[in-house]
């Protein structure tokens, strides 16, 4: 219990001490663009009511959603195929270097051209840019598979689906979840920039329409918004995480107890 509530404090401390620096170098502020935090807390019921976050914020979440599962699943194919074969990684290892060097919004337009202004071009833009750390990181997981444990399953006739299913995946799980926590950042960047182009709904485009518009406390709680919802999104990935890789952090944590 005392663990515990030392952990919960440390997670409180920064944010309530970066608050508290906020509050304190806006409380006079005059500037337009610079408003006090009292007023955009003031503001913040006033803008993001039930509707808007059923308008707004729902649709930004489905589309980030739609594009990291499609980025997870392509990431984590390709990764497991491209690590299990040496032939395969030398053929698409130049290709690989050159896509991944190219900035995932400088896609957007060319995205625009083939798949139109709407939700698919969305959730491909974000798929575009969250593919690459999942798929980085599962070919150097199922690289890393340990070659005793590889060759024990083979002497037992474990091959195919089941050796991938059993052997290669939970072994390169801890790579995967690493290149999943990146990958879920890219995609919140994505997402806002994905919707500054051509869209009519979503944190991005509500965020810019308050900006031109010189709402400019209204677009303060929009930037808040973003803010708070990549931090329960990190909270529900480590929930996930501890849950999936249990028998990892108990492994590390035995091995730290052993030394």
């Amino acid at each position: 219990m005392r663990h515990l509530a030392l952990r919960l404090t440390l997670v409180v401390a920064l944010p309530a001490v970066l608050v508290a620096v906020w509050w304190a170098a806006s409380a006079n502020s005059t500037d337009v663009y610079w408003p006090p935090l009292r007023t955009i807390l003031e503001t913040f019921p006033d803008v993001w009511t039930g509707e808007r976050l059923r308008s707004d914020v729902l649709p930004s979440v489905l589309r980030l959603a739609g594009g990291y599962a499609l980025a997870a699943a392509a990431g984590i194919a390709l990764g497991t195929v491209i690590g299990s074969h040496r032939r395969v990684r030398a053929v698409c290892e130049p290709v690989l270097e050159f896509l991944r060097a190219v900035p995932p919004p400088v896609l957007v337009p060319v995205i625009m051209l083939f798949a139109g202004i709407g939700d698919t071009m969305k959730v491909l833009v974000i798929a575009a840019g969250c593919v690459w750390p999942v798929l980085l990181n599962t070919v150097e997981g199922v690289r890393a598979v340990d070659p005793v444990m590889a060759e024990t399953a083979r002497s037992y006739g474990i091959t195919g689906i089941a050796r991938i299913r059993d052997l290669v995946l939970p072994s390169a799980s801890p790579q995967i979840f690493a290149g999943l926590r990146q990958a879920l950042s890219i995609g919140i960047i994505l997402m806002v920039i994905s919707e500054m182009f051509a869209a009519s709904n979503g944190l991005g485009f509500t965020i810019v329409q308050f900006q031109r518009g010189f709402a400019i406390p209204d677009m303060w709680t929009g930037i808040l918004v973003l803010g708070l919802l990549g931090f329960l999104l990190s909270v529900l990935f480590q929930l996930v995480e501890r849950r999936v890789l249990g028998w990892y952090h108990g492994l590390r944590a035995s091995t730290r107890r052993s030394r």
